[in-house]
């Protein structure tokens, strides 16, 4: 164990965050500037803390980490100020540290052996802290540098899709020597990470110098090109050797069938947050404000919590979040999620801390105009949650209906799977009942020479998953192309988070 009284002697301390009255005066992040050495010395101290476990679950590919981070290595050489070598340990198994240092939940925290008793240890290592640290140090050093491929294979790969999942795999097969395309829809690169993800969770500076990285390293991009439309199916195979679809799963869950759901003022979480980011990026005046409005969010998640904070930053009258399930508790319940299962825990993110009321166990029954097709209020039922005998839910109305104000509603209840397009029908793929791509254990498709990853294989999940897919899309075209491949492989397609069910 590098310190055995670590853990004893040293408290757990998050990273401190600026005043709420300062934050929501602007898109910056949430977190307090530090003075590097200050910083490093505050991260050096938490690394202390790290147990060295024999069996480490942190890194565990189903209870912790998926990409397999080698957290108690990084960990100890933070502890002895070897910073360099932490660079390099972490980026050996993470293409992007710096975003999920920022946006992972973290199950490496939660498969901690110092989570089995929180309240006996303090806590767990603050992983997500010293991963966020040690990319941040390391860009401020100049010590990541392009890594220019030493070969050149003469494959050509496409990539559709510049999210998490489509970065990772077209830096991997880059530096494998294969000549690799990006294409986004968008007019911008980083799919969810630049759009639907606020600026004051991930400043948008993070992702770019990422992406001049790649680009040094031979990558290249297309912005502004739907394949399937502007650059057609015919073209990509007479043009590359394979082609990796990361299109994300963005269609978005909708409840059409609410009375009212019609009227203005409606509108999908992802209405409000890319124009929201498309201001924040120097476009002009996002079209969907929260403006001195009474804003009310249905659905507890991350995507909520982003409209809540964004909420805040627009100058609203009002936020109230919705949820209809039963708030969960602040400790591990083991009868229910045993260490190291992910826990059923009450998570809330800084934006819960600048404001806004959340109700639990409560469902929308309509929605009332205004008289001119603009809505003014919802009405509320407080709810009871149920799964039938085939687990679906069941949301029954049982106490008496509450009207709210309402001038702007945002549904941030989830999404569907991967959005219906030209490209899946020249393919002649097929999506699963839950809306994603299937792919065999090479992560190749039905489609010859046509591999997925990510969300658009997964369903929405999270950064750090679609970075693992990323990774181990890109080994199996590597292997597809040249008959074998050393890349990493962190995930098998069929690889899910440790769960109770």
């Amino acid at each position: 164990m590098a310190d055995p009284r670590g853990f004893l002697e040293v408290a757990r301390q998050e990273a401190a965050k600026r005043p709420v009255a300062e934050r929501v005066k602007d898109w910056n992040e949430v977190y307090s500037q530090q003075p590097a050495s200050e910083r490093a010395e505050d991260v050096s101290v938490q690394a202390r803390r790290c147990m060295d476990c024999g069996i480490p679950f942190c890194h565990s590919g189903t209870a912790g980490c998926p990409l397999g981070n080698l957290i108690p290595e990084w960990n100890d050489l933070v502890r002895r100020g070897r910073w360099d070598a932490a660079s390099d340990r972490l980026h050996a198994t993470n293409n992007f540290p710096e975003f999920t240092g920022r946006v992972c939940p973290a199950p490496c925290e939660s498969a901690c052996v110092l989570s089995i008793s929180e309240s006996e240890t303090g806590g767990s290592v603050t992983i997500k802290r010293i991963e966020q640290t040690i990319a941040d140090l390391a860009w401020d050093s100049g010590s990541v540098v392009p890594q220019a491929p030493t070969i050149n294979t003469g494959k050509r790969v496409a990539v559709v899709g510049s999210g998490p999942a489509g970065l990772a795999a077209a830096q991997q097969l880059t530096r494998a020597g294969h000549d690799v395309t990006v294409y986004e829809r968008d007019d911008r690169l980083g799919g969810l990470l630049r759009y639907g993800i606020p600026q004051f969770k991930l400043e948008k500076s993070v992702l770019d110098q990422r992406l001049m990285q790649m680009r040094a390293e031979g990558t290249h991009f297309v912005t502004d090109c739907e394949v399937g439309v502007d650059f057609t199916v015919e073209q990509l195979q007479q043009t590359y050797d394979a082609v990796i679809l990361a299109v994300g799963a963005l269609r978005a869950r909708d409840n059409t069938e609410v009375e009212g759901r019609e009227l203005d003022g409606i509108h999908l979480a992802m209405e409000h947050l890319v124009p929201s980011n498309k201001e924040c990026e120097g476009d002009g005046p996002t079209s969907i404000t929260a403006k001195d409005k009474h804003v009310v969010i249905i659905g507890g998640g991350d995507t909520g919590a982003d409209c809540l904070g964004t909420a805040h930053r627009q100058g609203a009258a009002s936020v109230t979040q919705l949820d209809y399930n039963q708030p969960l508790p602040d400790m591990r319940d083991e009868s229910t999620s045993p260490w190291p299962a992910w826990p059923l825990v009450l998570r809330t993110s800084p934006a819960h801390a600048e404001g806004g009321v959340v109700r639990h166990q409560v469902a929308v029954q309509r929605f009332l105009g205004d008289g001119n097709g603009h809505v003014r209020a919802m009405v509320l039922a407080e709810v009871e949650v149920q799964r039938d005998e085939d687990g679906r839910r069941i949301i029954t109305p049982i106490g008496e209906e509450i009207e709210l104000p309402c001038d702007l509603a945002l549904f941030a209840i989830g999404f569907e799977g991967v959005e219906h397009g030209q490209l899946l029908d020249d393919y002649g793929l097929t999506l699963t009942r839950r809306g994603s791509l299937s792919c065999g254990t090479d992560w190749q498709t039905s489609a010859p020479g046509v591999f997925v990853c990510g969300d658009a294989h997964r369903g929405a999940s999270l950064v750090v998953w679609a970075i693992a897919e990323g990774r181990s899309a890109a080994h199996g075209v590597d292997a597809f192309l040249t008959g074998r491949s050393d890349l990493p492989s962190p995930v098998h397609p069929t690889a899910l988070p440790l769960a109770v069910v």
